[in-house]
């Protein structure tokens, strides 16, 4: 019966008292923002390195010192990015490349979503550079033997195929991405997980706040599985007709 008290007490410490679930709604917002834009950042940054890559790779003959230099790059950018932890990724974004910059939420909100998005670049780069070099070379030079240049073929061609190949790999890195949003707080952005720390500090309840916090997350893991479990079906239906 105790137990229950406590309970009731801590949910409405946490959500009710002195509108303590609006933090929750903020730092949701937050949580959805740097995630959403951080995954179009690594969409498109992680697709331009892999098909660097995967050009390289696939090269035969001499290779042009520009294509070199663009490979050397893109292995530099992956070895750092993928050899460091996220959080001292965001706090040498904060304090190091962006301190000239004014503290307040917009740009603690832009130095998160470069962070990520960069972050993320760096891991869908190497999923979709497997799915690249899944394809038979032989569809390339079938598109080139048509008459599409060499960016066409991979851009109608290519890449579709190679995401359909790594789509559950590619699910599992926006999977770890949401949760790896939770580490924003260290730069003072209020996201879900600042709002309980915040919540914790006021009312000195620990299990209900953080409670709700891994619920929050779990919904948004569930939903974003869904979609992409539907998005699989799709594709396996359109591979079928």
């Amino acid at each position: 019966m105790e137990l229950f008290e406590d309970l009731k007490r801590g949910l409405y410490q946490t959500f009710v008292l002195d509108n303590n679930y609006m933090y929750f709604v903020r730092g949701l917002k937050i949580t959805l923002i740097v995630t959403v834009a951080s995954l179009l950042i690594g969409l498109v940054l992680g697709v331009l390195v892999a098909v660097i890559r995967s050009n390289y790779d696939l090269q035969r003959g001499k290779k042009s010192v520009g294509m070199k230099l663009l490979n050397g790059l893109a292995k530099l950018y992956l070895t750092v990015i993928r050899g460091t932890p996220a959080m001292v990724q965001l706090l040498i974004m904060w304090f190091v490349v962006l301190a000239s910059m004014r503290q307040t939420e917009h740009n603690m909100l832009l130095c998160a979503i470069l962070t990520f998005g960069i972050n993320a670049g760096a891991y869908v780069a190497e999923i979709v550079r497997s799915g690249i070099m899944s394809i038979d070379p032989g569809q390339m030079e079938a598109g080139r033997s048509l008459g599409l240049s060499y960016g066409t073929t991979m851009r109608k061609v290519i890449i579709p195929q190679a995401v359909k190949n790594v789509l559950p790999a590619l699910g599992n890195e926006f999977i770890a991405l949401i949760k790896e949003t939770s580490i924003v707080n260290v730069i003072g952005l209020k996201d879900l997980t600042k709002g309980a720390m915040i919540i914790q500090g006021k009312t000195y309840q620990a299990l209900v706040p953080y409670f709700a916090v891994a619920v929050f997350y779990l919904v948004l893991v569930l939903i974003l599985t869904w979609l992409l479990g539907i998005m699989e079906r799709r594709l396996r239906e359109s591979d079928l007709r």
